[in-house]
């Protein structure tokens, strides 16, 4: 290694103070719900537990974990606590070889295996199959092969949003949205001291814990967290749900460094969003999934919410033609509305009285100045669907 990567790599990590330490310490003991459906029971799942176990299943079948790190809003809390985003899902990334489709396959069923030691007394085990626990406990299984990508993602069930991530890379082209969730803290420290330390930690013996930031600057990101300043490299290569997130950030009192920088990184998020999700039902899903995943307990914020990816769409969207880009603006717009009947501020959602003063003209005894707007569902208010996005000149 050159002095110069010895040098960006120097500024890209930082050790954790104990004040640091002690919280990550804090959410690694949490106890956190896994909702089984059905009726399947509900785990009780320490996050420092699940990662013992999975680690030590794999190294048992000849898979070599790398490192495990803690990652996303999680991260960002343990470094600043008052930040504004709080943490929702509790995102673990395991790094090992993806050699193949056996691994893949192996990493899953190793997960799976695991859940069976988290199942309460009295539960008769040995008739619960992998499929059934992949049913009744996993959100969401992803797995990502290709040139430059390749890991797998298993989310844990959890009713109130925070679920447990649990990413197994082996490479990953890009690893962050914004700087202030380019945080990565390593475990394998805390977790060896847990092992071996008959000693409770304290200020003064305690292992030493290394965060790194994947925006390539640590203080600089750590300086956006505290500041509440939106910032990120190369926002064409953001995947099409940082749209979603930058206006979450914008909601939560988060702002972009400079007007300039806010306009250009608008365009390239719409554009992306619009490439990665180009048809209207695609869309949907993903808002859809979006709101009920990252709102969970902050329902009041959902409509708040709604109006700034509307704004945010029509002022920087400019690679849809005009018919695609209502389409859009009628989605988020009857999404807010149900929103809005969801948390009772209007009547009803089905059958709305809206009332507006007729011209001084309107003399007809038979004229009415009420009416009746019938507003339909999200997909019946967008049912054409057309590929929407169309090539930058």
């Amino acid at each position: 290694m050159s002095s110069g990567d010895a040098a960006e790599q120097s500024r890209r990590v930082s050790v954790l103070s104990w004040d640091q330490v002690r919280r990550l310490d804090a959410i690694l003991g949490e106890s956190v719900p896994i909702h089984g459906r059905g009726n399947f029971p509900t785990l009780s799942v320490q996050p420092r537990q699940i990662v013992q176990v999975v680690r030590a299943r794999l190294e048992e079948r000849g898979v070599v974990v790398r490192d495990v790190k803690l990652n996303g809003s999680a991260a960002s809390h343990v470094l600043h606590q008052d930040n504004g985003l709080g943490y929702k899902d509790l995102d673990l990334i395991f790094g090992l070889n993806l050699t193949d489709d056996r691994t893949f396959r192996l990493v899953k069923d190793v997960v799976l295996d695991c859940l069976v030691d988290f199942l309460p007394e009295g539960v008769f085990r040995e008739r619960i199959t992998t499929l059934a626990l992949k049913e009744a406990y996993v959100q969401k299984l992803v797995k990502v092969c290709n040139d430059t990508d390749r890991w797998s993602l298993i989310s844990l069930s959890n009713n109130t949003g925070k679920n447990v991530e649990l990413k197994f890379v082996d490479s990953l082209r890009r690893q962050f949205e914004f700087s202030v969730d380019s945080f990565q803290i390593s475990l394998d420290s805390l977790l060896l001291f847990d092992r071996c330390s008959e000693t409770a930690m304290s200020e003064m013996f305690h292992p030493t814990v290394q965060g790194e930031s994947m925006y390539g600057d640590f203080e600089e990101a750590l300086g956006h967290l505290c500041t509440k300043t939106i910032a990120t490299h190369s926002p064409e290569e953001i995947r099409g749900g940082g749209l979603l997130k930058y206006c979450h950030l914008l909601v939560r009192g988060f702002r972009p460094s400079s007007e300039t920088q806010m306009k250009q990184m608008q365009r390239y998020m719409c554009s992306r969003f619009f490439i990665d999700f180009p048809d209207i039902s695609e869309q949907q899903r993903k808002l859809e999934g979006y709101l009920q995943n990252h709102f969970a307990g902050m329902e009041h914020k959902r409509y708040e919410y709604l109006l700034t990816l509307r704004r945010v769409v029509d002022e920087s969207t400019v690679c849809l033609m005009g018919h695609e880009r209502r389409q859009t603006l009628a989605l988020i717009s009857a999404l807010a509305l149900r929103v809005m009947a969801e948390q009772n501020a209007i009547p009803a959602l089905s059958n709305i009285t809206c009332y507006y003063q007729p011209a001084p003209y309107v003399r007809d005894v038979n004229f009415s100045n009420y009416y009746v707007a019938q507003v339909q569902s999200p997909i019946a208010a967008c049912s054409n669907s057309y590929q929407t996005w169309l090539p930058c000149s």
